[in-house]
């Protein structure tokens, strides 16, 4: 029997955009997303194929073990063009879920990682109850910072993580219902 394509399980949806699991089909756009120099210029490197495929193995795990991870986002003309979701983090401080995201280049600058970020922060808050929602920024990306603070998320604190100097954007339950309410 041909190989079939694994069924699409949407997730979450928006005005412009629907967020599915990530299936093993979705390797090649992957790396061309994690292999871009451009994309990962805030990461220690650019990941080769087989870390991107360690990632998307480790997501399908997610999916059993938290039930959710970081979804692909497909804009509704049917265009895959990145990934975002909530991802379990293990800080110095303990276990934090963050909202994080990566898009093609081709997607920037159109509001869709914004978009995406705030359906899922709804989605945290709304269905998970989540207390908490981190966003893990470089000081310099510039771009990841406005998306955070477009989506009500401010800075909490500065550390260490991974060897590199991040902060920790954070956003409450009880303030994302108040910005829901004015």
């Amino acid at each position: 029997m041909p190989n079939q394509p694994e069924p699409v399980k949407w997730v979450l949806e928006s005005r412009r955009l629907r967020l599915r699991q990530m299936r093993h089909d979705d390797l090649d756009v992957l790396c061309a997303i994690f292999s871009d120099p451009i994309v990962m210029r805030y990461f220690p490197a650019p990941w080769t194929r087989d870390e991107v495929q360690a990632a998307v193995e480790c997501n399908l795990r997610r999916y059993q073990e938290d039930g959710f991870g970081l979804w692909m986002v497909v804009r509704k003309d049917k265009d895959v063009i990145g990934d975002c979701g909530l991802v379990r983090q293990e800080l110095p401080t303990g276990s934090e879920i963050e909202v994080g995201y990566h898009f093609l280049p081709d997607a920037w600058g159109f509001g869709y990682a914004t978009e995406a970020a705030s359906r899922c922060l709804t989605h945290a808050f709304d269905v998970l109850k989540l207390p908490r929602v981190i966003s893990l920024i470089r000081p310099e990306n510039g771009p990841s910072r406005r998306v955070a603070e477009r989506n009500g998320q401010t800075v909490a604190e500065e550390i260490e993580w991974q060897g590199l100097r991040h902060l920790v954007y954070a956003l409450k339950r009880e303030h994302w219902s108040a910005r829901r309410r004015s």
